[in-house]
């Protein structure tokens, strides 16, 4: 590409924080809110204009998994996470807004994003929140992350900072301070994206009947190839990756369902594309819904969310990097800071449906997640926190789910208050002085944690009907 040389600039100091979260997703919430609790003066930074990111900007109205894996299916009853990711599900609940069986929370997005908003309001003066404002690079002295470029409406800026937390998914702050990282599986290829989109109109009582007289059916898979064999639908999808309902908005559904394939989500000409092709795709499952599906003759859309959902993209390489197989040993890591649960869920990187390398798991399956992923290799005073993690592309299909995502920010925003009380770099901040704070925060990390953590009864959540749930 040619270049254009662009002169030396003086930039205003928009802010001096004690850490900077970049991205204001699952992960980015769970950072910031830790950090600001513990006392760091913290700033998240949010390219869109609310707090939540795939839950919310994304229209992703369910979050799973909180609990161990499910036999012959979904969640057991066996909470396994804790902590922030726990407290969002339960006061969106307890607001009226969704539901929360300490499995699943399925809730209305414009809910969620005015709870995340009333906690960040909690943390006083001790976070910030900037909106409508797009990070541009790193800044780097000596080994040492000490800010960021941010562009805006106000102009280009920089926030200065004694810690940087990279929750923006793709590893953007990471990759810009020149650690190394990996994208895709062994042939360069990402999973898919989806464009979310709201359905109303719909009768959940007849799409549950019918779904049942299907034999348990419940991705619908004959369906769409009927449809497809009689020219009612392009060959983009083979099964219903997610249909997301809460008994608050009883006749709406939440469609996961669009799948685009061969998108660098690091490249603004491909997600364009790739937004338009998924918007070209909503259009025609609501015509194949209104013919095919029982219960949706009279579905009409209600929204798509201003961006699209990205499952993978940069991961930000570490000392160690976890492994499909450390997660299916359910291996025990000294470092741990909290559990995973979720299969290894791929979806197919170059046709439609799943990979064949996903793997469903034994009943009650979890892992511990180790800590040192989120250290990146290089820098010193900038964590990873998210999807954007030193995993394997297998590790991520399962890794990369909100719970976890939650859990992980979580680490990252304690570890950096910690180790600026402490004077200390991340890096070497010990362990034990994280866990314990962590656990201090109702984090589970261990046996011992999920025993206490589960001494008292799930709270009775509102019956929902069993309809397919997937990443």
């Amino acid at each position: 590409m040619p270049t254009y040389h662009h002169p030396a600039e003086d930039l205003p100091i928009l802010a001096e924080v004690d850490v900077l979260i970049i991205g204001g997703g699952p992960a980015g919430v769970a950072a910031g809110f830790a950090a600001a609790r513990l006392g760091a003066h913290t700033m998240i930074v949010e390219q869109h204009n609310c707090l939540g990111g795939v839950a919310t900007a994304g229209g992703h109205g369910h979050i799973c998994l909180y609990s161990s894996w499910g036999n012959p299916g979904w969640g057991s009853d066996e909470l396994v996470v804790g902590g922030i990711a726990q407290e969002i599900a339960e006061r969106v609940a307890a607001a009226g807004w969704g539901v929360f069986d300490r499995r699943n929370a399925d809730f209305e997005v414009e809910g969620l994003k005015l709870v995340l908003e009333r906690m960040a309001g909690e943390c006083g003066a001790r976070l910030r929140l900037r909106y409508h404002t797009f990070f541009s690079r790193t800044l780097v002295e000596d080994g040492r992350a000490i800010g960021a470029v941010l562009q805006s409406k106000s102009g280009r800026q920089v926030v200065l900072a004694r810690r940087i937390v990279d929750c923006s998914g793709d590893g953007d702050a990471a990759a810009s301070a020149g650690c190394p990282w990996e994208q895709g599986n062994a042939e360069g290829g990402c999973q898919p994206v989806t464009l979310m989109f709201q359905l109303g109109g719909v009768d959940m009582a007849r799409v549950e009947e019918a779904r049942r007289e299907r034999g348990n059916d419940y991705k619908w898979a004959q369906t769409w190839k009927k449809a497809q064999e009689a020219g009612d639908m392009r060959r983009f999808q083979s099964v219903v990756m997610g249909w997301w309902w809460t008994p608050t908005r009883p006749d709406q559904l939440g469609i996961n369902f669009t799948h685009v394939t061969g998108v660098d989500t690091t490249d603004a000409d491909q997600l364009t594309a790739a937004t338009c092709e998924a918007r070209r795709q909503v259009e025609e499952t609501i015509a194949v819904y209104r013919k095919y599906v029982p219960g949706m003759e009279r579905c009409h859309l209600l929204s798509t969310p201003p961006t699209i959902g990205c499952r993978e993209s940069r991961r930000i390489l570490a000392d160690l990097v976890l492994t499909k197989e450390d997660l299916m040993a359910e291996r025990a890591w000294e470092d741990a800071i909290g559990y995973g649960s979720f299969f290894i869920d791929i979806h197919n990187t170059k046709g439609i449906g799943m990979d064949a390398r996903t793997v469903h798991p034994r009943h009650g399956f979890k892992y511990q997640i180790p800590w040192r992923i989120q250290v990146p290799r290089g820098i010193d005073n900038l964590l990873t926190a998210g999807r954007c993690v030193s995993v394997t592309h297998e590790a991520l299909g399962s890794l990369r789910v909100m719970p976890q995502c939650m859990v992980l920010g979580q680490a990252a925003g304690t570890a950096c208050a910690l180790s600026l009380a402490a004077g200390c770099t991340p890096r070497v901040l010990p362990v034990a002085q994280l866990q314990a704070s962590l656990r201090a925060q109702d984090c589970i990390l261990d046996a011992g944690d999920i025993a206490r953590a589960n001494r008292s009864p799930a709270p009775t959540a509102t019956p929902q009907p069993r309809i397919p749930r997937a990443g």
